[in-house]
């Protein structure tokens, strides 16, 4: 069934699906049955979208007016109306009168654009593009020294993150949460030569969230060269180990993932 999916496949529509989230929309050009969608958005992306407000609804809206496609699916279907991702979200915005359930058969959901954005139940196997969502960040599962997380990332996805601006931060804090490890690394690194941190995508560390008792002295530069790991835990605060732990790592996707 899912070859079904890809050999159809066209060139996906992405867009950021919120300015402090980690999540991006891929919107598909394929048309299959809602399971088929919600397959193929978790093998190739992270899930069928949820919907938490109505700013994600009108950029969902935004972009279909952008092009040939009038209706899409979304991942919310007739279990007491839940989300299939899990989300807690209880923003709804149905057409009035929906949902009918027709028949009986109705179990799914599509947001429709000539209805403005509103959503109708569907039949769950009839033929619809479909909204995926994936996070820009990737929590690796792996333990890794940090060395070893950082051309892992590069050889698989794009880098490992750099943690540069306090909206990533919150980025990192979002997937942060199923690490097997007590921290995690993240693309900071000590240079004994110029006694500075730096991060691998070349950016200066101006921005700073280091746990209490960390960076509080010059780095020991007679041991282990010493790299940053963000507290799975609390606040999630930054740490400096040496690079040999072994620690989960969270990477960027390139854009065409």
């Amino acid at each position: 069934m899912l070859n079904k999916v890809q050999k159809h496949v066209k060139t996906p529509l992405r867009a950021r699906r919120r300015a402090e989230s980690s999540e991006g929309f891929i919107i598909d050009g394929s048309s299959v049955s809602w399971k088929e969608a919600q397959t193929f958005c978790r093998e190739h992306h992270t899930d069928l979208t949820s919907v938490s407000n109505q700013t994600e609804n009108q950029q969902i809206e935004k972009i279909l007016n952008n092009t040939n496609i009038s209706e899409v699916w979304i991942c919310l279907f007739n279990d007491s109306w839940e989300w299939s991702d899990n989300s807690e979200s209880g923003f709804r915005y149905w057409v009035p009168g929906q949902p009918d359930n027709y028949d009986g058969i109705e179990d799914c959901t599509k947001v429709k654009i000539n209805q403005q954005g509103q959503w109708n139940d569907l039949r769950c196997n009839a033929s619809l593009t479909f909204v995926c969502h994936e996070d820009i960040l990737i929590l690796i599962q792996k333990s890794l020294s940090w060395s070893e997380a950082l051309r892992y990332c590069r050889e698989n996805h794009l880098d490992l993150v750099s943690v540069d601006l306090e909206e990533i931060q919150r980025w990192v804090t979002d997937v942060i949460d199923q690490a097997s490890t007590d921290a995690v690394w993240m693309g900071l690194r000590h240079s004994c030569a110029v006694g500075l941190w730096f991060w691998v995508n070349g950016e200066m560390v101006c921005y700073k969230n280091w746990a209490p008792g960390n960076k509080t002295a010059v780095e020991d530069c007679d041991h282990e060269v010493k790299s940053g790991a963000v507290q799975s835990g609390g606040d999630h605060g930054w740490i400096s180990l040496p690079e040999s732990h072994q620690l989960n790592f969270i990477c960027i996707r390139k854009d065409d993932e």
